[in-house]
Order: structure tokens, then sequence, then C-alpha cells
């Protein structure tokens, strides 16, 4: 038997701090992705998240908290992104390079790690009941983080991923939004990477924008989209895996595929030509607004 909720009403009552978690996750991952989508970033996604299960896998051996780990090696993929990868060929060729890099790393950590294989199991898929109130408090503190750089840079930072030679060429600091958004990114991978998993991580960063662009051109509607459907994802296999005992992250990722599914049929139904034309005027008008 795949589920059982027969004592679902007490289960629910030890995960009380993963389903804020989850909440919190989706509010940040919902906004990260939509600039992840208009910069083409999900490459990098990946890529940060390969470093981050280094840093923690590394953490796990050592002993110390994985959180730090994580967040240490999210952080160190994305100074290294952001500071060799300005234009999109160096950034592929750069990330191609770390992610054997990173998930060999993590490899060897965790083969020479001698605790629980729960404990290995988790950096790879996810553990709901592993987010203890230490946890939760470096994951609010971390989204506070997240959440502040991405409201004082968010203006900028949609005209610049809009149409960056304009933004440019209007004297906005592309470089310097570039590097900051790739730190934001960083922390946001390593917060995902405690619910979800570092192999699923793509689910929560890039799915919700990929499915919200598909039934929208509005920036405004694409950002509130994303965040519903992230939210959607992770609560939404929180509550499942509860009375389950499959890990959390396929639940996460089938309901997200299953959003991005729904919005792309939509989607189709629309007239192509209609839609092109939307959507570049659409683009024209927010390169308008922010020059």
């Amino acid at each position: 038997m795949i589920f059982n909720f027969t004592d679902y009403g007490e289960l629910l009552g030890l995960v009380h701090n993963s389903i804020i978690a989850g909440v919190v996750l989706g509010l940040v991952g919902g906004l990260i992705s939509t600039f992840v989508m208009m910069r083409d970033l999900p490459f990098a996604v990946h890529s940060i998240s390969e470093l981050s299960f280094a840093g923690a896998s590394a953490a796990l051996l050592l002993g110390i908290d994985v959180v730090a780990g994580s967040l240490a090696g999210s952080l160190l993929a994305a100074l290294v992104i952001g500071a060799l990868g300005s234009r999109a060929r160096d950034r592929n060729s750069i990330i191609g390079v770390l992610m054997p890099f990173g998930l060999g790393l993590g490899v060897l950590c965790l083969s020479l790690y001698k605790g629980r294989s729960a404990n290995k199991f988790g950096l790879l898929t996810g553990q709901i009941v592993a987010v203890d109130t230490p946890r939760l408090s470096w994951l609010m503190a971390t989204s506070t983080i997240v959440l502040i750089g991405l409201a004082i840079v968010w203006r900028p930072l949609t005209f610049a991923s809009t149409d960056p030679e304009v933004a440019a060429a209007r004297g906005v600091p592309v470089g310097a939004l570039s590097a900051v958004f790739m730190i934001l990114l960083g922390l946001g991978v390593a917060m995902s990477v405690q619910i979800v998993g570092a192999l699923l991580v793509l689910s929560i960063i890039c799915t919700p924008a990929a499915a919200a662009m598909r039934v929208t051109a509005s920036p405004r509607l694409v950002t509130l989209l994303s965040v519903l459907f992230a939210v959607s994802s992770v609560v939404g296999g929180i509550l499942l895996s509860l009375g389950s005992s499959i890990p959390i992250s396929p639940y996460v990722t089938t309901i997200s595929f299953a959003i991005y599914l729904a919005c792309r049929l939509i989607g189709s139904r629309r007239s192509r030509r209609g839609w092109s034309t939307r959507r570049a005027g659409e683009q024209a008008r927010v390169t308008r607004h922010f020059a």
C-alpha cells in the first residue's frame, strides 16, 4: 500500500516545521524562478545544486552542520559562475566543468561516511522530517536575506533581464546585478536542497516560472503564478508524502510537472501568432517602462 492516512492527523503535528519551510521555500523559489527563466539559467541551477550537494556531503562526513556546508557549496558555485561566466558560451563551459566535479566530490564524501544511510539518501531526495527547529531557523534567516536582496534589485534586475543591451546603455550596472543575482540564486538553491534534495531542485527553481510563462506574458502575473505553483508543489508534496513511505521529492516533482503540462495545454490553445505578438508587446512595454 502506497498511502496510509490512518494516523495522518497526528503526523501533521510532527511536520509543522516542514510545512512552514515548504511555504517559505515555495515563495523564494517561485520568485527566483522568474528570473532564472528570464535569464536562461536552468543549467546553472543544476550546477549550483551539485556543488551544494558536495558541500552538504562534506559537512556530513566531517560532522559539522549540513546546512552550512550546503550554503558554502552553493555560494562557491554561484560566485565562480558569476565571476567567470560573463558570456553564455563561457558560462555553459564552466557549468559543464563544475557539475561532474561537484557530483563526484559529493559521492566520494558519502562513500566515506559511515553513518545512517538515510542521511545520505536525504541529501539527494530530501527529507520532510529533517526540518527541525535549528534548520528551520537557518532557512528563515536565509529566506529573509534572499527576499530583501530581491526587493532591492527587483526593478533594475527585471530591466536587465528583459533587455540587457538597452539596460546597459541606460547605465544599469548589468554585470553587478548578474553577480548579485547569482549569490541570491545560490542561497535559494541551498534552501531547496534541504527539502527536495540536490537532484530535483529544478522542480522548484525552474518549473514554476516555465509553467507560468506558458499562460501569460505579463511579468507580474508570471511572478504571482510562479510563486503559487511553487508553493502548491512543495506543500502538496509534503502532505502527500506524509501518508506514504515514498520520499517527498517524487511527489513535489510530479505535482510540478502536472502543473507545467496543464499550463502547456492551455497555452497551446492560444493562437501562436497572437501569443508571440502579445509577448513581444509586453517585453517592449517593460523596456519602455524601465527606460
